[in-house]
């Protein structure tokens, strides 16, 4: 295929991870490339996504992150892959239908011409997966030649066509060892008491399951596991508690905030806003709450809700090496895809069979069959009773949470790049 020489455009969508500014250090350093030499003739960063493009609120990171050899500095891109959140700033936007709103594109594409952006790159999950495919159909419509391509990225790991989503381990471990250190924290006492701690997973239970993985490396892991994909029962938790309170007296239960009744109500119904997100999502809590009056009034004895909230998304202190280390190269795959001429997909990984051992490579999908869909977590990862998840279901998690990564620090805090 003919070399398309021009500008790249980059930028970060969605929830932030502490992985997801590596999968930015990726696309600059591959665009500093060999293969993109002569190619790619600069590359932009998008401040907040697709609203700052239309706002044409770009900087310059083919300039910001040069070397003096004619490379990418990798001190800078070293510090921007430690930091957490999105550098680049984040944006929640949903681009509408191109057939009812035309001029937004046409903007879109206006824009592209004057910079002569050629390549355009988008880092984030199932909703900004929507804007590669809406954006990668209107300019295969424009006459426009211009190549589109997603890059995965959410802590929720829900991406179809993906063995799993950079974001994913680092938060996984996050959870795991918090997890672990709250159970021990519980264990001190022997007065009878129940600490429930609710877990981000609105339809996907995969970072509540995450909480069980100290149980196969010799750690203390919470008694009962709930994810949103098994139907949630009062009687049955009520039983579960029961049947956990004859062994010991301390229970630790990690549970979704997306958990829900058999009519499909969330268990924390009660305690939530019923305020929405521009994707239509309801902002999710308070099934912890909620429990925690139900074994209350139940067993009446001492009670606590934790909700780990904010801080499962950004824990660059507990970040995964395998998870940094995939999603930069994430990031340098989609330059190089991009380059060969591959457009309007997204980014995926595909892991080796078990016999060869833990490794993975890159491939690309068709972005149509992963905007606006979700991949849960499979029957044989959770238990039938729907209580806990399986062994074969931390197997599968507990790769990709290995490896220390050696943060750099200043008086004992880690330091974080920004471009402010």
């Amino acid at each position: 295929m003919e070399k398309l020489i021009g500008a790249a455009v980059v930028g970060q969508s969605g929830g932030p991870t502490a992985a997801i500014n590596a999968t930015l250090a990726g696309v600059i350093r591959a665009s500093f490339g060999e293969g993109a030499r002569g190619v790619v003739t600069a590359l932009y960063g998008m401040r907040n996504g697709i609203e700052g493009l239309l706002e044409e609120r770009l900087i310059p990171l083919s300039e910001i992150f040069a070397a003096p050899d004619g490379g990418a500095d990798e001190e800078k891109l070293s510090l921007l892959s430690q930091t957490p959140a999105a550098a680049l700033g984040s944006c929640r936007r949903k681009l509408p239908d191109p057939a009812k709103d035309p001029a937004l594109f046409e903007k879109l594409v206006k824009i592209f011409k004057e910079r002569n952006i050629r390549y355009f790159f988008y880092i984030g999950g199932n909703d900004s997966m929507d804007t590669v495919d809406k954006l990668s159909a209107y300019i295969a419509s424009s006459g426009y030649d211009m190549r589109v391509v997603g890059l995965p990225k959410t802590i929720d790991n829900d991406l179809p066509g993906t063995d799993h989503s950079p974001g994913y381990g680092s938060a996984a471990k996050l959870i795991a060892t918090e997890m672990q250190e709250i159970v021990r924290d519980c264990a001190v006492y022997t007065v009878p008491a129940v600490t429930i701690v609710e877990i981000m997973g609105r339809d996907a239970g995969w970072l509540t399951a995450a909480a069980a993985l100290p149980r196969i490396v010799g750690g203390a892991a919470p008694d009962l596991v709930y994810l949103p994909e098994a139907i949630f029962s009062t009687p049955a938790f009520l039983a579960d508690i029961r049947a956990a309170f004859e062994k010991k007296p301390n229970l630790v239960v990690a549970v979704s905030e997306g958990i829900r009744f058999d009519d499909g109500t969330y268990v924390g119904a009660s305690e939530q806003s019923g305020s929405t997100d521009v994707f239509g999502h309801k902002y999710l809590a308070g099934a912890a709450r909620t429990l925690e009056h139900i074994v209350k009034n139940e067993f009446g004895c001492k009670v606590r809700s934790i909700e780990l909230s904010l801080p499962q998304r950004c824990g660059a202190h507990c970040m995964s090496l395998t998870d940094m280390t995939e999603a930069a190269a994430a990031g340098s795959a989609g330059v190089e895809a991009a380059i060969l001429g591959a457009t309007g997909c997204m980014i995926t990984i595909i892991r080796a069979s078990e016999q060869e051992g833990y490794s993975v490579s890159f491939e690309t999908a068709d972005v149509r069959r992963i905007a606006n869909k979700e991949r849960r977590v499979p029957a044989e990862f959770i238990t039938e009773r729907g209580n806990n998840v399986t062994d074969p279901c931390l197997d599968y998690i507990l790769p990709l949470i290995r490896g220390e990564v050696p943060l750099k620090t200043r008086d004992g805090l880690p330091v974080h790049f920004t471009f402010d």
